[in-house]
């Protein structure tokens, strides 16, 4: 689905598709195909790889640790 506007979760233009779940438009990174939901959706669910990419990581933050 296109949808006009920047992305939920980076900010960035050419959004390219709405969570199933929580109705955030977000870009083809920031979307789990496999299960129509975005990220941050994936993660509340526990879907999806446990890889952190570090350019989602804030400034002068090297990696998260739970």
């Amino acid at each position: 689905m296109n949808a006009s506007g920047l992305c939920d979760i980076c900010g960035k233009p050419d959004v390219d598709h709405v969570c199933d779940r929580c109705g955030r438009l977000v870009c083809e990174r920031h979307y789990d195909d496999g299960h129509g939901v975005c990220t941050e959706c994936a993660t509340e669910l526990g879907l999806g790889d446990e890889h952190v990419d570090p350019d989602d990581l804030p400034n002068d933050v090297d990696i998260y640790r739970f």
